[in-house]
């Protein structure tokens, strides 16, 4: 039976333009490892692909061509046995000579899968894809499709493209792990029946990466799926971390060192601070490593509401980076019930307030929707105020800055049952409101909007301060 392909609607509509466009289509493909690019690409493409190849990591010219050559005669059959070509010009001249045995009346696929794994140590891959491109596909009816993991490598050396591909890339898309909403279709489509919190509790550990989730077993609780994933002996994500970036990156420590420095911070960091927490060098390598990774979507950079360029802030946004540095690397609890263990503790509490936090900032769609202004501009941002010897500490993680003179702030806050507003709570939400008009000296209005696991209780502290309440189930909407 086949697997149904959940979401992914922007992405199958550029897919279906390309095969249906009158001319051939170069089409670019990046997202992270295990965001489900390869499963988009041949669910969509799955009767037009004549001809897929994916890279080996690591492996040598000679194998890689090896590789090549089988998977033409495999794909043409006993019409065509092929010797090993020497170099990647012959091998594309080899795939031109079997493409042209195919009938092009109705347009054909090529999928060229993880090419920075085809392309190590400067095989010259590039070039006999440009040779194949421009001497012979650009003028036939086909979609050649390029896909590979590592996001920064595919933007500088194909999408950048300084010879012979050069502005050859005709479409692009960039696939983004599961929202909320697609996790949850996911499950549903499995016929697991998990709730919404029980679905944002695991997606603060996993994120929503497709090849993750596959694992998640139904008839188990979110507490035994982690306990069974990410602290059993053959737990699939107890060791995944460094292989990971070391599968993503070549000299893989920089980015590593800056992901740890990252998940130590709750505000996140400027470059300076970044370089200093991670014990890197600072040179021009760290603005590279910087990109690759907000690139292939662990990190988000922003900037604090009303600052310059020059204040970026970088924030670790990947969810099981953050859980494995937090719990399972170098920790001593293993087996089962450590989940439900962990989660009792202070350590968990800290952790699924900022993960939470996260997830929102990932789903700003979805809040604004639920607070009826998804046609108004916003600009997100967040502030910050060290503590004075005259002023205590304001922190405001969230701000959506709108195109019609309000600015919507946020208090977001994850809890086992209804919130409850405070006196002293309250008096802080004031003070923060206070402090971010005195600061900022704006003149836009400030509507208050509390973001929290099963919605407010409404007191005579909440009155006339919270504006509006939005629960887990407003983050689901599509």
């Amino acid at each position: 039976m086949s697997v149904p392909l959940i979401g992914r609607e922007a992405e199958k509509q550029i897919l279906y333009e390309a095969l249906q466009s009158q001319e051939a289509e170069m089409v670019a493909v990046v997202g992270r490892r295990r965001v489900g690019k390869t499963f988009l690409i041949k669910t969509v493409y799955k009767h037009q692909i004549v001809f897929s190849i994916s890279g080996e990591l690591n492996a040598p010219l000679k194998e890689q061509l090896e590789r090549f050559s089988y998977t033409i005669k495999e794909y043409a059959g006993a019409a065509l046995p092929l010797s090993v070509p020497q170099n990647w010009q012959q091998a594309f001249m080899l795939l031109i000579e079997y493409l042209k045995t195919q009938d092009f009346t109705e347009k054909k696929v090529v999928l060229l899968d993880e090419l920075p794994w085809l392309t190590s140590n400067d095989s010259g891959f590039l070039r006999g894809l440009s040779f194949f491109w421009n001497s012979w596909a650009v003028n036939q009816n086909i979609v050649v499709v390029v896909c590979g993991s590592a996001a920064s490598w595919m933007i500088q050396n194909l999408v950048h493209h300084k010879g012979g591909l050069h502005n050859r890339i005709t479409k692009r898309i960039f696939l983004k792990p599961f929202t909320l909403a697609e996790t949850q279709q996911f499950f549903q489509n499995k016929g697991f029946v998990f709730n919404h919190k029980e679905i944002v509790e695991l997606y603060m550990a996993l994120g929503g990466i497709p090849h993750y989730l596959k694992e998640v077993k139904g008839d188990k609780s979110i507490v035994q799926n982690i306990d069974q994933l990410c602290f059993s002996d053959t737990g699939f994500l107890k060791d995944a971390f460094s292989k990971l970036y070391h599968a993503l990156f070549d000299r893989a420590e920089k980015h590593i060192a800056i992901i740890r420095a990252l998940a130590s911070s709750k505000q996140g960091l400027p470059r300076h601070k970044i370089v200093e927490w991670s014990k890197i060098p600072e040179n021009g390598n760290t603005s590279k490593v910087l990109e690759e990774l907000e690139q292939s979507g662990f990190i988000t950079s922003y900037f604090p509401f009303g600052k310059l360029k020059k204040n970026k802030l970088y924030r670790l946004t990947d969810e099981y980076s953050l859980f494995y540095l937090q719990f399972i690397e170098n920790k001593i609890h293993v087996g089962s019930g450590t989940w439900h263990h962990l989660s009792q503790t202070q350590e968990y509490k800290t952790w699924s307030g900022y993960a939470f936090e996260s997830i929102c900032l990932k789903h700003i769609a979805s809040i604004k929707k639920a607070l009826g202004i998804s046609g108004v501009y916003s600009l997100s941002s967040s502030f910050y105020q060290k503590a004075t010897l005259d002023q205590l500490g304001v922190q405001i993680d969230l701000l959506l800055e709108r195109a019609d003179q309000i600015i919507q702030v946020f208090e977001i806050k994850f809890c086992n049952g209804i919130f409850f507003l405070t006196k002293e709570t309250a008096e802080s939400l004031q003070r923060k409101l206070r402090a971010f008009t005195e600061v900022t000296k704006t003149r836009k209005r400030l509507s208050l909007t509390l973001i929290t696991t099963y919605g407010l209780k409404q007191s005579m502290y909440s009155s006339g301060l919270v504006e509006h309440v939005l629960t887990l189930d407003d983050l689901f909407l599509a």
